[in-house]
C-alpha cells in the first residue's frame, strides 16, 4: 500500500498575483467614461472601490452607477461639483440616495426584484463593470460573495469586467454564493470592517402589530420578512412559536435570535428542510459571524429566492412586508409619497404572490395606522384613496391580510363593502368617521352604516384583548373574538342556517327573516356595556361563524341577559360552555354581578349547561313554557383549560 502524501497548502493568490492592482488602477484601468457600473449592495458594498470611484469621477464623466440597495453613509454626490457628472440608478432607494432621487439627481427603476437579474443576463441593460466585495479564495480558487448574493452573481456573469475587493472580514457562506478567481479580472486587498446595519427597537405600536401577526403564524410555518424596520420589529413576537423555517430575501439579527431560542429549526419545511434560505444579510457582526461557514444558512441569487413558483413550494409560507399607505379598497402603495419616490417595489409582489400560492400560506402587509409629518401633524396611513401619483404596488386583488396596531383586516375574496368596513375597523379611531363618510359618499357601503358607539356617543373601540384561540372536543382549533361590523353577512348566514326549532329556541318566535335591520344591532354594539362573541372557523382558508354567545344590558345595572346560537353540525363540542366562561370574564370586568337567561323548557341541552355551569343559581322562575335563570357571576371559574 502507498501512503498518500499531503502537499503543503499553497497560497492560491500567488497564482493570481497578475490580477492584483492598486486601488486607483482598479478604477482607471477598468472603468471608462460613459460606462455603466454595478456596485455590490447593502452591507456588502465594496467601500474602498466605491470611494475611489467617486474620487475619480471627474475623470470618468457620464458613468452610470447601478445599485440594488445602498445603506452606507457615503455621500455619492459630495465629491462632485457638477450634479450631472455621473448618474446613479437604484432598484430600491436607500436612505443615502433618497434625497437625491427626490431632487431629480438620481434615478429609480421600479422592478420586481426577482426579474432584475434577467435585465442584465439577456443584455437588455448592458453592464460594463461590476465592483464586488468577496472573501479570500479557498485552495480551489473560489471566493464567496458572502453576505450579499442577491444580484451580485448575475452582475458578475453579465459584466464585461469584474473587479473585487478581497476582504478577510467577509464571511464564507453556503449555497450558490461562489465566484472563481478565473472569473475575476482584477482585485485589490481590503481589510475594512463590513457595514453594519441596526434597526430601531420595537415600539409599542410595533409590539401590538407583532401580537396580531403572531396569531396568523402557525407552528411549522416558513417566514419571510421584508426590508424595513416594521417587518423586522415583528420577528421577536414569534418567540413562542415552534419549528419555524426561513425563506426570505433578507435575514437580520432578529432571525439569529430566534435560531438561538430554538424557534427556527426548519424541520417542517417542504423546500430545503432544515435550511435558512436567503439572498442577503442586513445586520451586525453578530449576524455575519452566524452565517460564516454555517451550512444551516444558504445564500442564493434573488431570481431564485424571489421566484413565486419557488416560494410557493414552501407549505405555510408567511410573507411579512411593510407599506406606506393603503386605501379602503385594498390598494397598496409601498414605494412613494405621492409623486416623490421613497423606497422601492423590492420583494413585496414576489413574496405576496408566492405566499398566496403556497399551501396554507399567508401574505401579510403590516403598517402603523398613522404617520407623523414634519410639522407634527398626524395623518392616517389608511386612506379614502391613494394620494395623487402614489404607486399601486399591490392591486386590490392581490392583498390578503392587512395588520395595524388596531387589528387584522382580511381582504382576499371580499367585496368592496366588506373591505371598506374591515379597513375602517383597523384604522386609527381619530380617522374612522372620515373614512366611513367617504365610503358612504362613494356608495361603497350602505347609506345607514354606522360605527359602533358607546352610550355617550363616543366611538366604541374594538377590544382585541378578548380575542383567543381554543381547541374544541373534535380537535379543531377556532378563534373566539368580539363581533365586528364587518361580520354582518356571516352572522346572517349563521342565523339562516338554523332550522325552525332552533330559531324558536333563540328568538321565541318562528321568524325566518334576518335582514340587515335585524342583524345590525348585533354587530354594531357598545363594547363597554354589551358583548357578542363570535366563534370563527377558518379551516381551509374559508372564514365562517359557527356560533355566537353574547350578553346585553338590562334595566338592572348589575345584570346582563345572555343568549347563544351554535350551528347544528358544531354542537357537542363545548362551544356554549366555553363562550359562557369567556363572557363571564368580560362581564365581571364591566362590573356586572349576575346574568339571566330565558330558556324554553324543552331546550334541555341549554338547561343542562346552565344548571351545571358551576356558577351559583340565584333564582329559577317559570312563566308558561319559558324558564328564566338568574345566576351569580361574582366568582370567576378558571378558564385556562380552554385557551391555547
Amino acid at each position: 500500500m502507498f501512503k498518500k502524501i499531503r502537499s503543503k497548502p499553497e497560497n492560491i493568490l500567488e497564482k493570481y498575483t497578475h490580477k492584483k492592482v492598486a486601488l486607483e488602477d482598479a478604477i482607471l484601468n477598468y472603468v471608462e467614461p460613459g460606462d455603466r457600473i454595478f456596485i455590490d449592495s447593502a452591507c456588502a458594498e465594496p467601500l474602498d472601490l466605491t470611494q475611489e470611484l467617486l474620487r475619480l469621477a471627474p475623470q470618468l464623466p457620464d458613468i452610470e452607477i447601478v445599485h440594488a440597495l445602498s445603506v452606507s453613509d457615503l455621500d455619492y454626490y459630495a465629491t462632485s461639483d457638477s450634479p450631472d457628472l455621473f448618474r446613479y440608478n437604484a432598484f430600491f432607494i436607500g436612505r443615502s440616495l433618497r434625497d437625491y432621487v427626490m431632487r431629480g439627481l438620481a434615478d429609480y427603476t421600479p422592478m420586481l426584484l426577482s426579474e432584475v437579474p434577467d435585465l442584465f443576463k439577456t443584455g437588455q441593460i448592458h453592464l460594463d463593470t461590476a465592483l464586488l466585495q468577496v472573501s479570500p479564495p479557498d485552495r480551489k480558487g473560489f471566493c464567496s460573495l458572502g453576505i450579499n448574493v442577491d444580484m451580485a452573481k448575475a452582475m458578475a456573469a453579465s459584466a464585461e469586467k469584474v473587479v473585487v475587493e478581497i476582504n478577510p472580514n467577509m464571511p464564507r457562506t453556503s449555497g450558490d454564493s461562489l465566484i472563481h478567481m478565473d472569473d475575476i479580472d482584477a482585485y485589490v486587498d481590503s481589510d475594512h470592517e463590513l457595514i453594519e446595519f441596526t434597526f430601531e427597537k420595537p415600539d409599542i405600536v410595533a409590539k401590538r402589530i407583532g401580537k396580531f401577526v403572531r396569531s396568523l403564524v402557525e407552528d411549522g410555518s416558513t417566514i419571510q420578512i421584508g426590508i424595513g424596520k416594521l417587518p423586522n420589529a415583528v420577528v421577536p413576537s414569534l418567540k413562542k412559536k415552534k419549528d419555524l423555517g426561513v425563506h426570505s430575501v433578507v435575514i437580520t439579527d432578529a432571525i439569529v435570535d430566534l435560531v438561538e431560542k430554538g424557534v427556527i429549526t426548519g424541520n417542517r419545511k417542504t423546500l430545503k428542510p432544515g435550511k435558512i434560505v436567503t439572498s442577503f444579510a442586513l445586520g451586525t457582526r453578530k449576524l455575519y459571524d452566524f452565517v460564516d461557514n454555517n451550512p444551516q444558512v444558504e445564500f442564493h441569487p434573488v431570481d431564485y429566492i424571489n421566484d413565486p413558483n419557488i416560494i410557493s413550494q414552501n407549505d405555510r409560507q408567511v410573507s411579512i412586508n411593510g407599506a406606506i399607505s393603503i386605501d379602503i379598497t385594498g390598494q397598496v402603495n409601498a414605494d412613494s409619497l405621492g409623486y416623490r419616490f421613497y423606497s422601492g417595489i423590492g420583494g413585496l409582489v414576489d413574496f405576496t404572490r408566492g405566499a398566496a400560492r403556497s399551501k396554507n400560506g399567508s401574505p401579510i402587509i403590516v403598517l402603523p395606522s398613522t404617520a407623523t409629518l414634519a410639522d407634527g401633524t398626524q395623518v392616517s396611513r389608511i386612506v379614502p384613496c391613494l394620494k395623487s401619483c402614489s404607486g399601486v404596488v399591490l392591486t386590490r386583488g392581490m392583498v390578503h391580510y392587512v395588520v395595524t396596531e388596531w387589528g387584522i383586516a382580511y381582504l382576499y375574496g371580499k367585496n368592496i363593502r366588506e373591505r371598506a368596513l374591515q379597513m375602517i375597523n383597523i384604522a386609527h379611531p381619530d380617522f374612522r368617521e372620515d373614512l366611513l363618510e367617504h365610503a358612504i359618499n362613494c356608495n361603497y357601503v350602505y347609506q345607514d352604516t354606522e360605527l359602533p358607539r358607546s352610550i355617550d356617543g363616543r366611538l366604541s373601540i374594538y377590544p382585541d384583548k378578548y380575542e383567543t384561540r381554543v381547541q374544541l372536543k373534535n380537535g379543531k382549533t377556532v378563534t373566539i373574538r368580539p363581533v365586528k361590523p364587518s361580520d354582518e353577512r356571516m352572522v346572517q348566514e349563521l342565523h339562516y342556517s338554523l332550522d325552525k326549532k332552533e330559531v324558536y329556541y333563540r328568538f321565541f318566535t318562528p321568524m325566518r327573516d334576518f335582514r340587515r335591520y335585524r342583524i345590525k344591532r348585533f354587530v354594531n354594539i357598545d363594547y363597554s356595556t354589551n358583548m357578542l362573541l363570535v366563534v370563527v372557523n377558518s379551516e381551509g382558508g374559508k372564514e365562517e361563524i359557527i356560533g355566537t354567545g353574547g350578553f346585553f344590558k338590562t334595566d338592572d345595572p348589575s345584570m346582563v341577559e345572555m343568549a347563544w346560537v351554535v350551528r347544528k353540525d358544531w354542537r357537542g363540542n363545548n362551544i356554549t360552555r366555553i363562550t359562557l366562561d369567556l363572557l363571564v370574564t368580560i362581564a365581571r370586568e364591566l362590573r356586572y354581578r349576575k346574568f339571566c337567561a330565558h330558556v324554553i323548557e324543552e331546550n334541555s341541552p341549554m338547561i343542562h349547561i346552565l344548571e351545571t355551569s358551576g356558577y351559583p343559581l340565584m333564582s329559577k322562575k317559570r312563566e308558561d313554557d319559558i324558564i328564566k335563570y338568574t345566576i351569580d357571576i361574582r366568582k370567576q371559574i378558571n378558564i385556562n383549560e380552554y385557551i391555547l
